[in-house]
């Protein structure tokens, strides 16, 4: 499932730049992750990076956008199609 920044974000900017998919933007008020391009970090991380060096912990999964394991590793070598 992808990932989602809540409310609570306080536009630090030190995700952004940690997402290898750069699923991750400035929005109008908060810092945006964009649900076609997270994978959690499948198939780069063992974890998601955004969720590990985020300093208020304000980005849960988004259970609006469900994705599976197998999903996610789909969507990532679907992204990286054609990169070494």
């Amino acid at each position: 499932m992808s990932l989602m920044i809540t409310e609570d974000c306080i536009n630090c900017a030190v995700c952004e730049p940690e997402c290898p998919n750069e699923a991750i933007f400035e929005g109008a008020e908060i810092y945006e992750i964009n649900p076609d391009l997270c994978t959690e970090c499948v198939g780069h991380f063992d974890l998601p990076q955004c969720q590990l060096i985020c300093p208020v912990d304000c980005i849960p999964q988004d259970e609006n956008h469900r994705e599976s394991a197998e999903q996610l590793q789909q969507k990532y070598q679907r992204l990286t199609q054609g990169i070494a």
